[in-house]
């Protein structure tokens, strides 16, 4: 964990968010400023900055976050409708906050629209 990061302190508890999934690698809760109807991040427990900072031994967070997210989109309805990932990579793909996240966007058709 990071101490200055600010989803490890949500991860942590120190600030609230809305949970919408947790398991012993990962956590997810609803994006506070939506870019969907539904737009849920999903974390890993371990610090990890970006997807280029990987290690093997991070694979099996990689692995829990997408089984995390099959089971998000179970739970909420929409894995048979569909969803949109998207991760982002460094500050110029426009990473706001330095812990890899997914966005699960859902709730609305997004055809060739890029969110």
């Amino acid at each position: 964990m990071d101490d200055n990061c600010l989803f490890c302190k949500i991860i942590k508890g120190e600030i609230p968010s809305t949970k919408v999934y947790e398991d012993e690698l990962v956590y997810a809760f609803n994006d506070i400023n939506p870019a969907a109807p539904i737009h849920i991040l999903v974390i890993p427990k371990k610090h990890i900055d970006c997807l280029a900072n990987i290690s093997d031994e991070d694979e099996k967070y990689i692995w829990a976050i997408h089984k995390a997210i099959n089971k998000i989109a179970t739970m909420q309805g929409f894995i048979e409708k569909g969803y949109r990932l998207i991760v982002n990579c460094g500050k110029d793909s426009g990473q706001e906050v330095m812990h890899l996240h997914y966005h699960i966007l859902a709730g609305e058709k997004f055809g060739d629209k890029i969110v």
